[in-house]
């Protein structure tokens, strides 16, 4: 059955959202730092957190596969079936994103996207109706914590939500597959 997900737990990660917070949470892959994606305010606040540079996007989550078409102006007809028949976790980046701030977009205007499978993101992303930014849990240039227990406390303190949702999971995840796909169909493995 594995743990029940708490409403007051999503209820909080949501209210944190919508007030522009950044929360921590766990998602299919590793735990996440999270923000609003559309919030170009709470992405510098991450970017900061992170003491990462805005060169590097991010990728963001969305509950499922029919909201590609709101933020990737072309969405390959071979997307959907890569969603929906992925063994594990998949980051898809598109080409050209619309309706989302320049400041989570790679310099080159494209975005990455997962569609994501996991019992708490599901409902968070349900409940927010908004995608979310995740980004690996840790500051820049440190390894990614495998589970709850590896995040830095530094990291726990600076956020504004830490949910409650798998902190007791010890279970090391394997990050995503990430792939990039041309408007054109045809698709390359950045990360296998």
């Amino acid at each position: 059955m594995g743990e029940h997900v708490n409403d007051a737990d999503i209820k909080q990660a949501v209210e944190t959202l919508r007030a522009g917070g950044l929360i921590l949470y766990p998602t299919d892959t590793i735990w996440g730092i999270g923000c609003d994606a559309t919030n170009p305010a709470a992405i510098e606040r991450v970017y900061q957190l992170k003491g990462r540079s805005a060169e590097k996007s991010l990728i963001i989550l969305l509950g499922n596969d029919n909201q590609l078409q709101s933020y990737v102006q072309e969405v390959p007809d071979v997307a959907y079936s890569l969603v929906e028949y992925a063994e594990k976790p998949l980051t898809i980046v598109y080409e050209s994103a619309k309706n989302l701030p320049e400041n989570v977009l790679a310099d080159d205007g494209s975005i990455a996207i997962r569609v994501v499978k996991h019992a708490f993101c599901e409902r968070l992303l349900e409940r927010f109706r908004k995608p979310i930014v995740s980004t690996s849990a840790n500051l820049s240039g440190e390894p990614a914590p495998r589970n709850f227990e590896g995040i830095d406390p530094a990291l726990k303190e600076r956020v504004d939500y830490v949910v409650q949702f798998g902190q007791a999971d010890r279970s090391a995840r394997p990050p995503s597959t990430i792939m990039k796909l041309g408007a054109d169909g045809k698709f390359s493995f950045l990360r296998r």
